[in-house]
């Protein structure tokens, strides 16, 4: 679910402004969250838990999203997927500062691997593009997303990972919603389809739903090891990047890909402690 973002993105931006793009999207998932709290008549999560629940949400709703939107301006869906494969190592570094988790060297070895190798491709020019300015992007993107992980999986431990990130989405409803109305574009009415499917996918699914399965996914396996299995994303968004954007992946895109997952094969065999 995680991994069609990028190239669901890439099918919304052409046709409509980042900043709205990245607004709709906050705004959709906000409506389905409130919606669904409301028909579970779900209670209030505790005061002591609101300061980190909105510092997550800042980091999953409103940083990770535009960075991402800005991102798919310039580069394809195919080289961000790859350059996204360093997610993981992110997640890792910000579960040491936000979780009592402690991975092992050989856990660290292998991200760090997996990292050393996208940033590699990065700088490459395997696939005819180099180090553009939406790496830079993207590496924000990386940023605000380790720490979104990290938070949500410690709220998730003491919550249900679906009102994790329903009370998030419903927290940032009014900022999104007034963001949807100042940024609202002319012309909405030429938008095609495939756009106005991509920002319904990145609205419900890659700013709602899916964090369902994932926020529960880490509460059960911890946010580290669940988190460096984020590597695996490469392989979805490489296979998409041709069906649904068009675009022509090279050999040493996918080359690239397999290599980040064989990390994740190793760093899974590796030892996660808690303090």
């Amino acid at each position: 679910m995680f991994g069609a973002t990028l190239p669901a993105t890439k099918l919304a931006v052409p046709a409509m402004d980042p900043l709205f793009v990245t607004a709709s999207r906050a705004a959709i998932a906000g409506v389905a969250g409130l919606a669904l709290l409301l028909v579970l008549r779900r209670p209030l999560p505790p005061r002591a838990l609101w300061p980190t629940l909105l510092l997550t949400g800042l980091c999953t709703i409103i940083g990770f999203p535009l960075f991402m939107s800005l991102a798919a301006m310039t580069v394809p869906a195919a080289h961000g997927g790859v350059v996204l494969g360093i997610m993981p190592i992110a997640t890792v570094a910000a579960a040491t500062l936000v979780t009592n988790e402690r991975p092992s060297l050989g856990f660290w070895l292998a991200s760090v691997t997996g990292a050393a190798i996208v940033i590699y491709f990065m700088l490459s020019s395997g696939d005819e593009l180099g180090f553009v300015v939406g790496d830079l992007f993207l590496l924000a993107t990386v940023t605000a997303g380790g720490f979104a992980y990290a938070l949500s999986g410690r709220l998730s431990m003491v919550m249900p990972g679906w009102e994790v990130i329903s009370w998030q989405v419903v927290a940032f409803l009014p900022l999104s919603a007034l963001a949807v109305l100042l940024t609202w574009p002319q012309g909405l009415a030429d938008v095609p389809w495939p756009a106005w499917g991509g920002l319904a996918y990145i609205g419900l699914v890659s700013q709602y739903v899916a964090f369902f399965v994932f926020n529960a996914a880490m509460a059960l396996g911890g946010v580290a090891r669940i988190g460096q299995m984020i590597m695996l994303q490469p392989f979805v968004v490489v296979a998409l990047a041709a069906p649904v954007n068009g675009e022509q992946v090279g050999l040493s895109t996918v080359f690239y890909a397999a290599l980040v997952v064989a990390t994740v094969v190793v760093g899974q065999r590796m030892r996660v402690s808690h303090r």
